[in-house]
């Protein structure tokens, strides 16, 4: 389970550099918008893991 967390902080991460970077102006509401649910996957994913140990 960890693994997903990891997976899914450096997508939004990604996400991030796109969104809030300006890089790719089009897509910077889509990338704002997957930087969140993937950050709440990312927190999801690691509460998930701890709770199983």
């Amino acid at each position: 389970m960890l693994y997903y967390a990891v997976v899914f902080f450096v997508i939004a991460i990604i996400a991030a550099f796109f969104g809030f970077g300006g890089i790719a102006a089009g897509a910077a509401s889509i990338a704002k918008i997957l930087f969140v649910i993937f950050l709440i996957l990312f927190i999801v994913s690691l509460v998930m893991g701890r709770m199983r140990r």
